[in-house]
């Protein structure tokens, strides 16, 4: 490989790197919590009835 293609894949690997912590895993993180709630919030519905 040569120097530029080098400087190219580390960039690449960079911008891999942030976009993954910046961006994904909040937004999963987000996801999860958002399901996890929908699904107590379901179960209360159906089966649970209001907390005691």
């Amino acid at each position: 490989m040569t120097e530029t293609e080098t400087h190219v894949r580390k960039t690449e690997e960079i911008r891999s790197f942030l976009f993954l912590t910046v961006i994904m895993v909040p937004v999963l993180t987000l996801m999860i919590i958002a399901v996890y709630g929908f699904c107590v919030w379901f179960y209360q519905i159906l089966i649970g009835g209001p907390p005691h």
